[in-house]
């Protein structure tokens, strides 16, 4: 009898233990499922979606809705908010603009501080914050009917206007915004440039509209008042640049852009001893793209260097096939700021000049001032170990840039090339002469050789000789050509003494 009784309370356990494991495995298994839904569910609310439905959450699980309930708002309102200036931050703008949609008007502003890594530079971090939180605090306090306010990234900001605003209001805020602050009792003041974006055309994606914003604020910068209007037109310009920057390595692997040659008139020798290299580029769809357009693309894109690599080789191979030729000239080719800071810049010259067999002293480095001044330290320390190995290097487009003849005289360099800039109005400007006239003398003075661009008449020509420069390079003597043209007019450029 006990152990008929110890059995079947030994079932009876057996079962409720199953019912239990039962329930709690069907328990489990929901909370599981839900979970996994919470978890999709809060991916898309990271993403601007639905919120969470805690209402399907079973009772039973009271604690835990809760805690998430209290956890999504916390992670609500630190996704959507700039923790340094309190604003709303980009997901915060896209979460209210998408609650609003369709809009039909209304205008977005952005605002840029202009060269602000230099607040950050100069005073340091602490200080760039500082100035991030005061400058907020001004444009959340601007007057005016901006519906919201937010810190886009790092020294961009954003207002929305449920209305469109007057071009006399966007230069009232920018010059409210642009009074002096004082930071730590040091007084600063900051340059902004605004991009502006009328919504009524552009009211079915958020995406879309930032994009055009950036737009807008890239076209700024060129602007005198540092405002600008997104236009139709600017998406064909992105387009175009993508379509350049996308094709451009493949280009370059099949040889699709080409070498030209523009000659120098050395007059003292009275005939060509140096050119200058200069980089074409045909594109099959575009047609001719200037230097101008896809060399400051290359440049921010990272793909400057391989640009250059071409070059060289493929000046540096043409140098050895004109020496074979009889052909003894420099060769001077132009370097960007990234190609200055390859750590590796001046033994990949010499092994390629090594392997073509052509000394360094066949050439030349060309250099803007803009790119000289960016790092002065570390440039100089380039320079001279090119100058080591035999090359001579110059200052391309004098004058243009922010620099002075005064600190060049601390620069090793041997020559500045004075950009044909100053040739306007030349012929009948005595002021313009003059200044040329000086230019040339304190360059001379200082110890380097002068070389003017842009030259095309036999009359500025003369005037330069009378000065005292050293080299002219322009139309006049020879405008650029490819290498089989050039070793064609090689003879008649041999003996230009004669038309001096």
């Amino acid at each position: 009898m006990t152990q008929t009784v110890y059995l079947f309370s030994v079932l009876i356990l057996a079962t409720l233990l199953g019912i239990i494991l039962v329930v709690g495995g069907i328990y489990c298994w929901r909370l599981k499922r839900y979970l996994h839904h919470l978890t999709y569910t809060l991916e898309r609310q990271l993403q601007m979606m639905s919120p969470v439905d805690f209402g399907r959450i079973p009772k039973v699980f009271t604690p835990l809705i809760t805690v998430l309930i209290n956890l999504q708002k916390s992670i609500s309102f630190n996704v959507e908010r700039d923790k340094l200036t309190g604003l709303s931050n980009r997901v915060g703008f896209k979460r209210k603009m998408l609650s609003r949609m369709p809009i039909k008007q209304g205008m977005i502003v952005l605002i840029d501080i202009k060269q602000f890594r230099f607040v950050n530079d100069l005073f340091g971090f602490v200080f760039g914050d500082s100035l991030l939180k005061a400058f907020a605090h001004r444009v959340a306090g601007l007057p005016g009917k901006a519906q919201f306010v937010a810190r886009m990234n790092g020294n961009e900001f954003l207002l929305f206007f449920p209305d469109c605003v007057s071009d006399e209001y966007l230069i009232e805020i920018k010059q409210q915004l642009q009074l002096p602050f004082e930071i730590e009792q040091q007084p600063i003041s900051v340059t902004i440039q605004l991009g502006v974006l009328a919504v009524a055309e552009h009211h079915g994606d958020v995406s879309t509209m930032l994009r055009r914003l950036d737009l807008a604020l890239k076209k700024s910068k060129l602007h005198r008042n540092n405002i600008a209007y997104y236009d139709k037109d600017d998406d064909k310009k992105q387009y175009r640049e993508l379509l350049i920057i996308n094709s451009l390595p493949k280009n370059l692997r099949q040889n699709q852009l080409f070498m030209v040659y523009q000659p120098k008139l050395d007059i003292k020798a009275g005939k060509c001893i140096e050119v200058e290299a200069l980089i074409r580029w045909h594109h099959e769809g575009l047609g001719d793209v200037s230097p101008n357009e896809f060399i400051p693309l290359a440049e921010k894109t990272g793909m400057i260097g391989m640009i250059s690599d071409w070059v060289l080789e493929q000046v540096v191979s043409q140098q050895a096939k004109w020496r074979e030729q009889g052909i003894n000239v420099k060769v001077a080719i132009n370097l960007s700021s990234a190609d200055l800071h390859n750590e590796h810049l001046v033994s990949h010259i010499t092994t390629t000049l090594q392997r073509h067999l052509v000394p360094a002293e066949c050439l030349m480095i060309e250099i803007t001032e803009s790119t000289l001044m960016e790092s002065v330290e570390h440039v100089i320390s380039t320079v001279e170990a090119l100058q080591a190995i035999g090359m001579k290097v110059a200052i391309d487009d004098f004058g243009t840039g922010h620099s002075s003849l005064a600190y060049l005289r601390h620069l090793p360099v041997n020559e500045v090339k004075i950009d044909k800039a100053f040739l306007d109005g030349f012929q009948n400007e005595k002021q313009a002469q003059s200044i040329v006239k000086m230019t040339i003398a304190l360059a001379k003075e200082l110890g380097f050789e002068v070389t003017v661009e842009g030259v095309e008449t036999l009359s500025i020509l003369q005037t330069l000789t009378e000065f005292g420069v050293d080299r002219i390079q322009g139309d006049y003597f020879s405008k650029p050509c490819d290498a089989t043209e050039f070793a064609f007019a090689y003879p008649k450029l041999s003996q230009f003494q004669a038309y001096l």
